[in-house]
């Protein structure tokens, strides 16, 4: 026999405080049934199949289901943004979901789902209620008067507004992967990096220096982080360059989780190396004032 689960529907790119309202219901639905909370997600942006230019994401689809399960979600299901997947009708769709255990389903007001978008919030209450399935429509989720959507906060880091994009998440803005050689700047500068890359489809965040804490396989640790392009040094491509603080060690080819927390300055071009090593230590500062503010103030 099947277990029973309680499926959360949605795409969940940044698992913002919106979503953690459904997530919420979802799993408070679930405990009081003793039925499964899960997710449904899709491993891209569903606009990818029909546009060469689709939405950056915020989140890749590893922070996804890592934040999917720190807010309960104990089973993710990504399904392949393919035509067959995204012409299935939304009845079709439900049912395939309910052959798999779901014997309930959470989503928002605005959620739409199956061939064309033609399912909706009112079309799924319709389903449940014929088969005796709870249902609950989370209604749309404000800050500060705001509508919370993953659009909205993309635009927040695009124009480096990071505190703001944390409100909003709910959580910090996560970069997780893996450390790769960079050309060892860093280094000369007394300030080594752990260099990181954004994937294609990822939203980048405005360049500049960030206060971050990043999580290694030794700890966590606060870091100061460069994201851009490195015009002093006339840098290639865009580079994410973390250098942590009070560490000492080889991180290369492991695996971090870097989380933003606060823009600090915009990129910009020094006149010398000396200059820029001044002011990184001078932003290492202010990252560590920023921590201790936060603690202070809990």
């Amino acid at each position: 026999m099947k277990e029973k689960s309680i499926y959360a529907l949605g795409f969940f790119d940044g698992v913002h405080l919106g979503h953690q309202a459904l997530l919420r219901e979802c799993c408070r639905l679930a405990r009081e049934l003793n039925m499964k909370p899960c997710a449904i997600s899709f491993q891209r942006h569903p606009m990818s199949l029909f546009t060469q230019e689709p939405p950056l994401l915020i989140s890749s689809v590893a922070d996804r289901e890592a934040l999917l399960r720190r807010y309960g979600m104990e089973q993710i299901d990504f399904l392949p943004v393919t035509k067959d997947v995204m012409s299935t009708s939304w009845q079709d769709f439900l049912r395939q979901l309910t052959d798999k255990g779901a014997a309930g389903f959470v989503c928002g007001d605005d959620f739409r789902f199956g061939s064309k978008g033609e399912g909706n919030a009112e079309k799924l209450q319709a389903f449940c209620a014929e088969r005796g399935f709870p249902c609950v429509i989370v209604p749309e989720q404000l800050v500060d008067g705001r509508r919370i959507s993953s659009t909205y906060i993309r635009t927040l880091l695009e124009q480096g507004d990071m505190a703001t994009a944390v409100k909003f998440l709910g959580h910090p803005y996560i970069l997780t992967g893996t450390v790769q050689k960079g050309a060892t700047l860093g280094r000369t500068l007394g300030t080594p990096t752990a260099n990181l890359a954004f994937s294609p489809d990822q939203v980048a965040p405005k360049f500049g220096v960030y206060a971050c804490k990043i999580t290694t396989d030794q700890g966590e640790y606060l870091a100061v982080t460069n994201v851009g392009t490195r015009p002093t040094v006339d840098g290639q491509g865009v580079t994410v360059e973390p250098w942590i603080l009070d560490f000492d060690g080889d991180l290369y080819g492991k695996t971090v989780a870097l989380s933003f927390y606060y823009f600090l300055r915009p990129e910009q071009k020094f006149d010398s190396l000396d200059a820029l090593r001044t002011e990184i230590h001078r932003n290492a500062e202010q990252t560590r004032a920023f921590f201790r503010n936060i603690t202070a103030k809990k």
